[in-house]
């Protein structure tokens, strides 16, 4: 978990947008994607993105930040393609599913994933598929990226930031980012181009809100 020293409140709080990449064919067949799988959008997944765009094409973004798989690039490209300034960084990518990843989400491996998650609830986040990552292996990775945020969200380098991720690996940043246990992450759901709204005092992130299909919805 972060920890947030005491700081002068910022005079107008940031804001910083986690949204979820769009829809790949993985996706669409349930298939486990994780880290090892770098799986490009499909055509359901690029209108959602457009759909996304088209939401927030008129938003002052300051910045944006990606992970290095190629969905979340293709997701924000026309961000990109307006010259929205990126950055792409390890620590945003998908926790590592392991041995399962690329294969079908199975009855059998269904009730292996349903056991981990079960025993990550009940705080063992040291847990890992065989092969995979834990919880706690993604978070630590990540606090180094929340570190340097902080730090330009606080000098006022940067006020107004997307970051386009992946589920699992969002929800490990958003029990960081709001100072909650690990074991919480399985409270904050993800769909695909979906975003959560985060304001950010100075001190402390504060949930604002989350929405699907660009309707907003208070959480």
């Amino acid at each position: 978990m972060t920890n947030l020293q005491t700081h002068e409140p910022l005079p107008e709080p940031a804001v910083v947008y986690l949204v979820r990449h769009g829809q790949t064919d993985y996706n669409k067949r349930r298939i486990v994607q994780g880290s090892g799988v770098d799986a490009p959008l499909n055509e359901e997944g690029r209108r959602q993105a457009w759909l996304f765009y088209e939401r927030f094409r008129d938003y002052p973004f300051d910045k944006l930040y990606i992970s290095r798989l190629r969905r979340t690039y293709e997701s924000m490209e026309p961000f990109i393609q307006a010259q929205l300034p990126y950055e792409s960084h390890e620590a945003l990518n998908e926790i590592s599913w392991g041995i399962h990843e690329g294969k079908p989400f199975d009855p059998a491996q269904h009730r292996e994933y349903l056991q981990v998650v079960s025993a990550w609830q009940r705080g063992e986040t040291h847990l890992a598929i065989e092969g995979g990552e834990s919880p706690e292996q993604v978070a630590a990775r990540q606090r180094p990226f929340i570190e340097q945020l902080i730090a330009r969200l606080r000098s006022g380098q940067e006020k107004r930031v997307l970051i386009c991720m992946h589920g699992r690996a969002m929800r490990i940043l958003l029990t960081q980012l709001l100072r909650y246990p690990l074991s919480y992450m399985d409270v904050f759901e993800h769909h695909n181009m979906a975003a959560y709204k985060l304001l950010f005092t100075g001190n402390m992130f504060r949930l604002e809100g989350y929405f699907l299909a660009g309707e907003e919805q208070q959480q």
